[in-house]
């Protein structure tokens, strides 16, 4: 049986991961920050690892020898990186150094350790070339992708000093696991708020932003296969959407067409140095892993909205 460990694994694509893994037969542990997070299913294990202290994942990877490490976890907000960008340099750079130094010191010694990072679109910042690609230029905009792209070159580097590390270039990736503080669940959250009766409307940011949203199971599956193919996988449906179409189609979900008086902006959410388009090219990735999307955009939409009102349903 082969061993994973998977950091992030509270998180919303780690939590899909380790199921996946558990259901492909693999035996599962997980990193979390600290003692009493809980275990989601397929991870019966878990070992506290705080990633600000880089030495802490090193040493349960030494503990647990596992064949393979997932490496999703890391501060996640590119808004909140800057108030913090050193916190971020080290929670998502200094992380990954450490979990790739350890796996070609286990490797020297006859024990091989697999890596699998979640890198992300934001390494590409506000790229001129649509869709992006494995070889767009790397130039990160925000100390987010600034981090992420310190991680995604040290796989690089150590995948040519013989370590089988790969990237997973994740593009935005949505379900109803996604936490509130995400422009997605907060416009799913607040359509199904409405159409309860419990809200009148709900204040968003930029609605003329466009991203290439898709399934986070979908691309748990392909990090998942991505561990015995080491390379750069570019993770996206490759067609984006604008913060309105989501809107619109979060309405739909609950039969409202007409909702533009139901949004407010306020400038407070706009951030003028994000990139306005993000779109990634997944054929490699497809023909590379056979990876295929299994949900699409009004799907992913339609299936969020309806976790929040059954949320809302089982709360009232």
């Amino acid at each position: 049986m082969r061993r994973a460990l998977v950091t992030g694994i509270t998180g919303q694509t780690g939590s899909y991961l380790a199921e996946l893994l558990a259901a492909h037969g693999w035996e599962v542990h997980g990193a979390v920050r600290t003692a009493g997070e809980t275990a989601p299913t397929g991870a019966p294990t878990l070992h506290v690892a705080d990633l600000a202290r880089p030495d802490e994942i090193a040493t349960v990877i030494d503990r647990v020898r596992p064949d393979a490490v997932f490496h999703l976890g890391g501060l996640t907000s590119v808004a909140e990186s800057w108030t913090d960008p050193a916190a971020y340099a080290v929670t998502i750079g200094g992380s990954t150094a450490s979990i790739l130094a350890t796996a070609r010191r286990l490797g020297d010694a006859g024990h091989e350790v697999r890596v699998v990072n979640a890198s992300s679109a934001e390494v590409f910042g506000r790229a001129a070339e649509q869709p992006q690609t494995a070889s767009t230029p790397i130039a990160p905009v925000t100390p987010y992708g600034a981090a992420k792209a310190l991680g995604h070159r040290l796989v690089k580097m150590y995948r040519e000093t013989g370590v089988p590390a790969a990237n997973g270039i994740l593009f935005n990736h949505e379900s109803p696991r996604r936490p509130l503080a995400f422009v997605t669940r907060k416009i799913t959250h607040g359509v199904a708020l409405i159409a309860a009766g419990r809200a009148p409307s709900i204040t968003l940011g930029n609605l003329d932003a466009r991203r290439d949203w898709g399934w986070a199971p979908d691309y748990a599956e392909a990090l998942r296969l991505a561990v015995d193919a080491p390379g750069d996988y570019i993770i996206a449906t490759g067609v984006s959407h604008s913060v309105r179409d989501f809107v619109a189609a979060a309405f739909a979900a609950v039969g409202i067409d007409d909702w533009q008086q139901l949004v407010l902006q306020d400038p407070r959410f706009m951030r003028p140095n994000d990139a306005p388009e993000q779109r990634g090219d997944p054929a490699a990735t497809e023909a590379a892993l056979s990876w295929r999307r299994t949900v699409d955009f009004e799907g992913m939409v339609a299936a969020m909205v309806a976790a929040d009102l059954a949320a809302l349903a089982d709360r009232a």
